[in-house]
């Protein structure tokens, strides 16, 4: 398999940054150089939002990555650093990252040179439930907005997979307003449900299609799943009732980063 190369800060990581890392996925085993926190303060004048091993962890929780190199240096910018036993075969960029030095550099290191089209890193792939795969294995759903996606998803996700196959139903933007008022949510049900989905713990993300806190009914009656999680802000007495009359397990997680990783909050992160 080729061995792909992707180079950046990747700073508070959003939907097209993951596209981004699909694409190059098609061409190879995506490696990901991922740069130090001096490296972002220098090349863009400010520190980085997240910090490295924060970054780090949120890279290594997505399904199109192989491996994570954090870098202390990098050349320029349209190098790439030097990797100790490591030979990359395409390096990959975007659209807008684009220019005639980055194909010289890789032309004279014997390397391809892949451009991704920034349309294309603004599509999603449908909500499929013609393909869903409702496994006879245990079980295990989660449910919520997953508005401003951060590394406390993704642990909360790493945590619940361990208990079994990890379905996430996505709360759809009429019910995200219902629930939380107008200005919610800041990104779409679509865009919501890919940033879910692209976590290697997660076996199927959906888009919910009832109402209330427990919107994701019909969901559940179709996955039928042998426990519901929660962490400790999505426990509700609604919920709790729910899964008393259904006879379905219902488990509340502690927030709890992964170590060493700070504490986050969608909240406090979108600015509400």
């Amino acid at each position: 398999m080729e061995n792909v190369v992707v180079s950046g800060s990747f700073d508070d990581i959003r939907s097209r940054q993951v596209r981004l890392l699909e694409e190059a996925a098609r061409f190879g085993a995506v490696h990901v150089c991922l740069w130090s926190d001096e490296i972002v303060k220098k090349t863009t004048g400010v520190d980085p939002k997240f910090p490295l091993p924060e970054r780090k962890y949120f890279l290594e929780g997505l399904r199109y990555v192989h491996k994570v190199w954090a870098v202390d240096e990098v050349p320029g910018p349209d190098e790439l650093p030097k990797l100790a036993g490591f030979c990359p075969g395409i390096w990959i960029v975007s659209e807008n990252e684009d220019s005639l030095a980055k194909q010289k550099y890789c032309l004279s290191h014997g390397m391809l040179y892949q451009v991704i089209k920034e349309a294309s890193l603004r599509e999603f792939p449908p909500d499929d439930r013609t393909h869903a795969d409702f496994s006879s294995a245990r079980k295990v759903l989660v449910t919520g907005c997953f508005d401003w996606f951060h590394s406390g998803h993704v642990r909360f996700f790493e945590e619940t997979a361990s208990l079994g196959d990890l379905y996430v139903i996505v709360g759809h933007d009429q019910n995200v307003r219902l629930l939380k008022g107008e200005g919610h949510p800041l990104f779409p049900e679509q865009e919501r449900r890919y940033m879910v989905g692209s976590v290697r713990f997660v076996k199927q993300a959906l888009i919910s299609t009832g109402n209330g806190w427990m919107d994701a009914e019909p969901e559940i009656e179709a996955i039928k799943p042998d426990m519901y999680a929660v962490n400790e802000d999505g426990d509700k007495p609604e919920k709790r009732e729910f899964c008393r009359e259904r006879g379905l397990e219902y488990v509340v997680l502690k927030r709890t980063p992964a170590a060493g990783l700070p504490r986050r909050e969608s909240t406090h992160l979108r600015g509400f």
